[in-house]
């Protein structure tokens, strides 16, 4: 049958697939809508097996909430062109969406939820046969809290998404929040989350870089304790200088608006690796 070119736009639309790779597929298919499908999803398959070795390193971050619940979602590719194509961003968005509809705990569960009817991990296999690039879900966070709120630093390349411990929170002050966690990068909310290991860590080399000064023993310690709050300073949210205004820190700032609101959890995602 000849194939005519509302049938090449409908495929085009079910599948986001080029106008060219939609013709030549229904030619294949003789028509046949879900052969079309299954021959475009092939040719995915096998280019995306032909640049498993080849390096994802730019993509799309999205973030946004719903309610009570924020997520985060990266989807990686090999070129900035294709990252900020409509189509590859529309798909990011698209997977963001079924992650807020559906809150799935892991990076697995997300790829196995449908998106108009085709897995996420096929979207991804679908769009590596439009564009001929390695993609991968390169990264899915998310938190819950009374109040969340998400930001997207423009390029798409980093977001972050904050959670606090009451209802309503004014919206700019959440996202002032959400602001300094994408500028300043903590790796906790307070010293009272920082890891063991980490803390140890920085004591740890504060006394070899002391020791390798010519230190008197005697103050070592007091050297790393005093290293450490350094650290808390640089690297805890609520000790972290308010990038607003450097006169306050942000526990300072959280307790102008409410002596009560509290930060309950962030996440932050980079592909601009630091």
């Amino acid at each position: 049958m000849a194939v005519t070119m509302a049938d090449i736009t409908h495929l085009r639309k079910m599948t986001g697939a080029g106008m060219m790779d939609c013709k030549n597929a229904l030619n294949e298919a003789e028509g046949n809508y879900d052969k079309a499908i299954e021959i475009i999803r092939k040719k995915g398959q096998a280019i995306a097996a032909k640049r498993e070795d080849r390096e994802a390193s730019e993509g799309c971050v999205l973030a946004a909430t719903k309610d009570d619940f924020a997520a985060i979602v990266a989807v990686k590719c090999e070129t900035d062109f294709v990252a900020k194509g409509e189509e590859f961003i529309g798909m990011v968005r698209n997977i963001l969406n079924v992650a807020l509809e559906n809150r799935p705990k892991t990076t697995d569960e997300l790829n196995e939820l449908a998106v108009n009817g085709r897995k996420v991990k096929e979207l991804i296999t679908d769009r590596i046969g439009v564009t001929g690039e390695k993609m991968e879900l390169g990264a899915y966070e998310f938190l819950t809290a009374a109040t969340t709120v998400a930001y997207i630093h423009p390029g798409n390349k980093l977001a972050t998404i904050a959670g606090f411990n009451l209802a309503n929170v004014d919206f700019q002050v959440a996202k002032d929040i959400a602001m300094q966690v994408a500028a300043m990068n903590p790796i906790s909310v307070s010293k009272d989350s920082v890891p063991a290991e980490i803390i140890e860590k920085e004591k740890k080399i504060a006394r070899e870089k002391a020791i390798e000064q010519g230190k008197p023993e005697a103050i070592l310690d007091r050297i790393a304790e005093g290293a450490l709050t350094k650290y808390f300073k640089d690297f805890t949210l609520l000790m972290q200088d308010y990038v607003k205004d450097s006169k306050i820190t942000i526990a300072d700032y959280l307790k102008k608006q409410n002596k009560d609101l509290m930060v309950t959890g962030f996440k932050r995602v980079n592909l601009n690796v630091e």
